[in-house]
């Protein structure tokens, strides 16, 4: 018998939580601000609070990696060969900033910023806030962000996992693996890498949205939802519910592999203005 796509991604979210422990959905104080036309809340920084305010040279192609960040995570993109840096990391108690910290190592060609992991019990003592504007033309990593995340036009690829919280990508070019987000997927891609793209573990619905017509086969398996592929010569191959949607698209070629999706999966064409 089949596994149930929803027991799936209970197991992913119970490994997320315990590597990385719940820091924001018990909190009550909230702010607002607006990312790309939408308000929504977050949490305030609590009274004690640092901040690292830093400017990086990066080379064309260079990787860019975050990961282990109690808080939500905007990444801005520019044209520009200049990565600015601002974090964020607020405490009740003075004392309690020395969890928590945040090291940030840097090359010409690659750029990484990692929380240190909180081992300690009970609630959250330190919260981050990441703010990054980066060069678009960088290849990107994010892992274990505890919050929603929010990146810009990219012309490389990108590579998610362990997003608790909806994630949300303007533009990537080429390769995407993207895995174990809590909440909802949207990305547009300017273009499909040879590589294709991964999605897996998806606990909300999958927007995905491509700058060109597609040549490429679709394959997506234990989905808790709908399957709607609105773009061009879309051919179904096989449709079983909940189980199994493969399609070619266009003439095929490239592969997009979805699985395990607690919600339902739409593709679509960017509109052309």
């Amino acid at each position: 018998m089949k596994h149930k796509p929803t027991l799936w991604l209970l197991s992913a979210a119970v490994l997320f939580w315990i590597t990385l422990p719940v820091s924001t959905h018990s909190l009550t104080a909230k702010s607002e601000r607006t990312i790309a036309g939408k308000e929504v809340q977050e949490q305030q920084d609590w009274t004690e609070r640092d901040e690292i305010n830093r400017s990086y040279q990066l080379s064309p192609g260079a990787r860019v990696e975050v990961s282990m960040i109690y808080g939500p995570v905007d990444i801005e993109t520019g044209d520009t060969n200049t990565a600015e840096v601002h974090i964020v990391r607020s405490a009740r108690l003075r004392e309690d900033l020395e969890s928590r910290k945040i090291t940030i190592e840097h090359t010409p060609t690659s750029l990484l910023i990692r929380g240190e992991q909180d081992h300690s019990e009970g609630p959250a003592k330190v919260r981050h806030r990441v703010l990054l504007k980066i060069p678009r033309h960088v290849e990107l990593f994010v892992e274990k962000v505890n919050a929603r995340l929010n990146v810009g036009e990219t012309n490389g690829a990108v590579h998610l996992s362990r997003i608790n919280g909806a994630a949300k990508v303007a533009q990537a070019a080429g390769y995407a693996e993207i895995s174990q987000i809590n909440g909802s997927l949207s990305i547009t891609l300017t273009r499909l890498g040879e590589q294709g793209m991964v999605v897996d573990h998806v606990n909300g619905a999958v927007d995905l949205r491509f700058a060109e017509d597609l040549n490429a086969d679709l394959k997506v398996t234990d989905h808790n939802g709908s399957v709607n592929a609105e773009v061009s010569n879309v051919m179904v191959i096989e449709k079983s519910a909940r189980s199994v949607f493969r399609a070619r698209i266009g003439s095929g070629g490239l592969p997009i592999s979805i699985s395990n999706v607690n919600g339902s999966v739409h593709l679509a064409r960017t509109p052309s203005y």
